[in-house]
């Protein structure tokens, strides 16, 4: 899961990403409430890890604006304020969970996870895709085309996730780069056409077209038959 976490103090900050980080998940981190705003309005993430007491804006005011927007994506709070009517003062806000200073990073990672399931099994926008013979269930990190189930990495679920979302159109490798890596991570020059060739591999063998297909100078696009194909798409990285 792709996690922002909106922490002005540099220690408390490092520890979370370092901690998420090493459990699987890509992680961003913004050190003020402007800047945490920003970044959340761009729909990237799956969740937010959100100090209540933040420079610039505060952590209530932050996700107050983020549901008058109505962007929904679940929130942890995190802050020292712990009385019952600073709880629920954060919970009438929007957050979906508040947990008090100083906590255990074992609750942190369990309060995700419940956030989560309940995010993946409430009703709301639906997380799986098909375009034509090729199925993506993204909770569950199933692929499948004509019914053969295809084993990818997960960052190859990533990116294929960005293509189906946007099948027919050109995607950029700046927004495939978005979609599976954190702000710091610095490519090199080819990482995007690499992973491409991988999972172009993978989703074709066995079968006598291409789904994923280059447009020069452009990026990639997804489309549901080899109508399109162009001769860069037998390039190899």
């Amino acid at each position: 899961m792709r996690i922002l976490v909106i922490e002005d103090d540099a220690r408390t900050s490092a520890y979370l990403l370092r901690g998420l980080g090493e459990s699987g998940h890509i992680v961003d981190a913004a050190e003020d409430g402007p800047d945490g705003l920003a970044m959340a309005l761009e729909g990237l993430y799956d969740a937010l890890i959100v100090d209540r007491q933040l420079p610039g804006l505060d952590g209530l005011a932050l996700v107050r604006e983020l549901r008058r927007r109505q962007v929904y994506t679940p929130v942890l709070m995190l802050s020292a304020l712990a009385s019952t009517s600073q709880r629920v003062e954060g919970l009438q806000a929007g957050c979906d969970d508040y947990l008090a200073k100083p906590y255990a990073f074992i609750e942190v990672l369990a309060r995700l996870d419940a956030l989560l399931r309940t995010r993946d099994q409430a009703p709301g926008p639906s997380r799986t895709f098909r375009v034509g013979e090729l199925y993506l269930d993204c909770a569950a990190r199933r692929v499948t085309r004509q019914g053969r189930t295809i084993a990818l990495a997960y960052r190859e679920t990533l990116i294929l996730e960005k293509l189906m979302r946007h099948s027919g159109e050109v995607v950029t490798r700046s927004m495939l780069l978005e979609s599976a890596w954190d702000y710091e991570f610095d490519p090199n020059d080819n990482v995007i056409d690499k992973h491409i060739y991988r999972l172009r591999r993978k989703l074709d063998e066995g079968f006598d077209h291409s789904l994923i297909h280059t447009v020069p100078g452009a990026g990639y696009r997804l489309e549901a038959t080899d109508e399109g194909a162009c001769e860069a798409d037998a390039e190899q990285p």
